[in-house]
């Protein structure tokens, strides 16, 4: 375990003390979870830096914790972000220029530059933020050629491990996933839109990225609709098809956190016809046991805790009361599934306990503080 690992370490424990903090007044746990993941090296090497591990991720937990204890640290921890973003942006244009695909992680949520992106626009860098926000407007508008056939920018030369293809990945695949594939950018681009941060070419990125969606939104087998989580270029090139199996519903891969994705950028372009999709897709996949019942544990990531967190976004901005009134139930699902102990002990936002608590803080704290800690989660 990582002491400066946002998604498995103690960093998204932290994050949790802070929000905490913030909310009740006392820094106690706070400060002994902010000394924790400082006490040792944290990795800033670009290789190996990124919104969920090393300098971003301190960064973002301090950001969120706006205590002047830590203003030091976080100044300089900026300074280290920022070459960090410099150097990625610099390696993604040069392969973007040789004409290659991608790896995920030059461009995703997790270890890519959304990542580092959602952390400057959550700080207020837009001078560095703009310049991610052009690189993703080539990414998704720039088309690339793989073994013959066009495919999107965002095709990635990778198995979903990320490393090199073999087997029906051989060439690749195109990922739909908010962590990992194109929901991600997608998702940051409105997100800065709404912020006012905007670059040329954006509004086209978004409506690239809402056609996408919108032509692969397959019906499924048994009635609804839902996306693939990623696909090869054999199943690419033969487009949608019939019947497609339910997914399940998770933040991470699934249905909700590309619905919501969709859904902002649908808002940023006052696309109703995107927004409505998006509305009714994420209602379908919280409401149909034969995703809901692919859920066997509680985490932020695929768990409850995600899936009950992405649909209070989306329900706050939706045009119908629906998804809302179906809250209480998945609100259910989670503290039940909390008590039959499916709750892992392990430390980390995404998959350890401190998302799931932070998840339930949130939802249930009297007008808590507005701290947007879901940024990194691109919720919000």
């Amino acid at each position: 375990m990582n002491h400066d690992d946002l998604g498995a370490g103690h960093a998204g424990t932290a994050l949790h003390a802070m929000v905490v903090a913030r909310d009740q007044g006392d820094w106690s746990a706070a400060h002994a979870a902010a000394k924790a993941i400082s006490s040792q090296p944290i990795a800033a090497h670009p290789a190996h830096a990124n919104l969920y591990r090393g300098a971003p991720a301190v960064a973002y937990v301090l950001h969120i914790a706006g205590h002047p204890a830590y203003a030091r640290a976080l100044a300089q921890l900026d300074i280290e972000v920022v070459a960090i973003v410099a150097d990625r942006l610099a390696a993604a244009h040069r392969r973007m220029d040789s004409k290659a695909p991608p790896y995920l992680r030059e461009y995703d949520l997790i270890s890519g530059l959304t990542g580092l992106g959602a952390y400057l626009l959550h700080r207020g860098h837009d001078h560095a933020l703009e310049r991610v926000l052009r690189y993703l407007v080539r990414l998704i508008t720039e088309p690339l050629t793989v073994h013959g056939h066009q495919v999107p920018g965002w095709w990635a030369a990778t198995s979903l491990r990320d490393t090199p293809g073999t087997g029906r990945l051989a060439h690749g695949h195109v990922n739909f996933g908010i962590a990992h594939g194109i929901a991600g950018p997608l998702a940051l681009l409105a997100l800065a839109r709404r912020a006012g941060c905007t670059v040329v070419g954006q509004d086209d990125a978004l409506a690239e990225g809402i056609a996408h969606f919108t032509t692969w939104a397959q019906p499924l087998d048994g009635g609804g609709t839902g996306w693939p989580e990623y696909l090869p270029l054999t199943a690419y090139r033969k487009g949608p098809g019939p019947a497609a199996a339910p997914g399940r519903p998770s933040w991470c891969y699934g249905t909700p956190g590309i619905a919501r994705a969709l859904q902002l950028a649908a808002l940023a372009l006052h696309d109703e016809t995107a927004r409505r999709l998006a509305e009714h897709t994420a209602l379908q996949a919280v409401t149909d046991p034969r995703q809901t019942g692919q859920i066997t544990e509680t985490s932020l990531c695929h768990g409850w805790a995600g899936l009950l967190l992405t649909a209070d976004r989306i329900a706050a901005d939706a045009e119908l009361p629906d998804l809302a009134g179906a809250l209480p139930a998945l609100h259910d699902r989670l503290t039940t599934a909390m008590g039959r102990r499916r709750t892992t002990e392990h430390a980390g936002l995404l998959t350890g306990k401190a998302g799931v608590l932070l998840t339930l803080h949130t939802l249930t704290t009297t007008r808590p503080v507005g701290l947007g800690w879901e940024t990194c989660l691109l919720l919000d």
